[in-house]
């Protein structure tokens, strides 16, 4: 008996749940299109965003699959709570990088700003009023009036209360040169 005879019925369920996975993923990368592009955001926030989608339709698939061959829950729950025991040791190190790459996709969907607006943060130590010249996964560019660039982290221009002092700024300044 070979593999695909021995194992036909997972194998075409597999190749039914990968299709649809597969179908999901064209859906979920328009519906970013659309939202980027509708919202004015630049197309490198956008293709990070698609390629933290497909890396989670990806895990999303190996865990599905993993049960469609037979897997017991235990078996799987054993080596998730081993994996996820050693990442959450290793990332609680680095969890400031988690807030500001999760702060940055919240920032994809609901900001109001974006590159080349005027802002100003209200930070009792370091207040700041700049154009935003980019917007990454950690941490947001800031051009300074005196044409310093400074890099905000992405989780605490959540935290902190921004004023948009003018729109599209940055065409402004590019004007009066």
């Amino acid at each position: 008996m070979t593999f695909i005879e021995a194992y036909q019925k997972q194998l075409i369920i597999s190749a039914f749940v990968l299709l649809f996975l597969f179908i999901v993923r064209l859906i979920l990368r328009f519906a970013i299109n659309k939202i980027g592009h509708k919202t004015g955001i630049n197309d490198a926030r956008i293709r990070l965003i698609r390629r933290y989608s497909t890396v989670t339709l990806i895990m999303l698939a190996i865990l599905i699959e993993s049960f469609i061959f037979g897997t017991d829950f235990k078996d799987l729950a054993v080596i998730f709570s081993s994996i996820f025991a050693v990442i959450g040791i290793g990332l609680f190190a680095v969890w400031s990088i988690l807030s500001n790459i999760t702060s940055g996709i919240i920032m994809f969907f609901n900001f109001p700003y974006k590159v080349g607006d005027k802002i100003e943060i209200h930070d009792h130590d370091f207040p700041i009023r700049a154009i935003i010249e980019d917007i990454r996964a950690f941490q947001v560019h800031l051009r300074l009036e005196n044409g310093n660039l400074v890099t905000y982290p992405n989780n605490l221009m959540l935290q902190k209360a921004v004023t948009l002092i003018q729109k599209d700024a940055i065409e402004d300044d590019m004007e009066s040169i």
